[in-house]
């Protein structure tokens, strides 16, 4: 039993481990960095880091043909850790090592807490307008609305995977159930009327969906493009009676309105919604270009913050590497419209944000008290030979 345990010391703490997972990383890399050109960095990120293992379909079922960031990260921190427990013993001449190999493990567990814990979202705003919520770039869902009071409304939010698995859906406060029919991952939605030889029966029999036909595009992960989720619902009350079906886009800009129960809703599928218990009013967009161009000098956003309690109310000036930090989230300038009165703003939660920084001081002092003991060494030895 003890040969056993020693033989795992020695693997995971031997040199040899070290190399082959360095080489591996490097070729992880490599593959990624050539695989972007289709993917784009955010599937990317996902299929090559952000997983135990890299994943290919062949004929429908993945499986797994490289270790992904996942897993040789974590093999790299056993590695470091095992070393210094069984290997390295702590001396005042050894102290640089030590904080450069701290700083190291510190910088591999804050990229594991960003890629569990960031999360990214876009607050676009017209000047003058005022928004409590920032939506998600890349994932969806459907919003079931009962607006029947015209004080407030109530959403009822269903995920995008829900949606997927048309499994029947049920909500303790939405008299009815919600059944997906059809689902499309990427389609566009385009209008019966101004295409020819439309053979096709409609998508739906309610509302918009009765007028447009769904044509399904493949996938895009490009960074600057956006897939167009679309699906058909139909909502059944009680006794198994169908209320009709609808079809949801997130192309379509205007959500659609129905009556049942006594009661108006509105049925949309849109961009997921992150609400907070504050809001984001622009009070003005400045966009200055080179003298002669079109060509972006600087842009910047002026916006008001204000909390539901009351205590907190004031400016804050938004441009590039000067953001505003509040609640928990980073706000950046990100982009704006062409109109000169849209600003598009970049919304980050990262818990561990400071890990990485703190990662890098620590690496920084740690080389050069290693240099400066080195350097002290070699003058003494030098003034001896003297």
């Amino acid at each position: 039993m003890r040969e056993i345990g020693d033989s795992f010391v020695k693997f995971f703490t031997s040199l040899q481990l070290t190399v082959i997972l360095l080489a591996l990383s490097i070729v992880l890399i490599f593959a990624a960095t050539l695989d972007q050109v289709n993917l784009g960095i955010w599937a990317v990120q996902e299929k090559y880091f952000r997983t135990f293992f890299v994943l290919w379909d062949v004929k429908g079922f993945p499986v797994p043909v490289f270790p992904g960031g996942y897993f040789i990260g974590g093999m790299l921190l056993i590695n470091l850790l095992a070393s210094h427990l069984y290997r390295f013993k702590f001396t005042w001449k050894k102290s640089g090592i030590f904080l450069t190999h701290a700083g190291l493990i510190l910088l591999l567990v804050g990229e594991l807490l960003t890629g569990l814990w960031q999360e990214e979202f876009q607050l676009r705003l017209d000047q003058g307008q005022t928004r409590n919520y920032s939506e998600s770039y890349r994932e969806n869902e459907l919003a079931i609305t009962d607006v029947t009071d015209p004080q407030w409304d109530q959403v009822i939010s269903i995920p995008m995977e829900y949606v997927n698995r048309k499994d029947p859906i049920q909500h303790e406060r939405l008299p009815f159930r919600v059944v997906t029919r059809t689902f499309y991952p990427n389609a566009v939605v385009q209008r019966r009327d101004q295409l020819s030889n439309v053979t096709s029966p409609p998508p739906a029999t309610q509302d918009i969906g009765s007028k447009v036909v769904v044509i399904p595009i493949p996938l895009t992960y490009k960074q600057d493009e956006r897939n167009w989720p679309t699906a058909t619902i139909e909502l059944i009350g009680p006794a198994n009676a169908s209320l009709g079906t609808w079809l949801v886009s997130s192309m379509l800009v205007q959500a659609q309105t129905f009556e049942y129960a006594g009661r108006t809703f509105r049925l949309a599928l849109r961009s997921t919604r992150a609400y907070k218990p504050y809001s984001l009013t622009l009070l003005k967009f400045s966009h200055d270009r080179y003298m002669g161009t079109e060509i972006p000098k600087n842009f910047a956003s002026k916006v008001r913050l204000h909390s539901d309690d009351g205590a907190t109310d004031r400016e804050a000036l938004i441009y590039m590497n000067n953001p505003l930090r509040y609640d928990g989230l980073t706000f950046y300038q990100a982009g704006f419209d062409n109109n000169d009165t849209t600003t598009i703003l970049q919304v980050v939660r990262n818990p561990s944000w400071l890990l990485p920084y703190i990662a890098c001081c620590l690496m920084g002092l740690g080389l050069t008290i290693q240099f400066c003991i080195h350097l002290f060494a070699f003058a003494n030895k030098r003034r001896k030979i003297a």
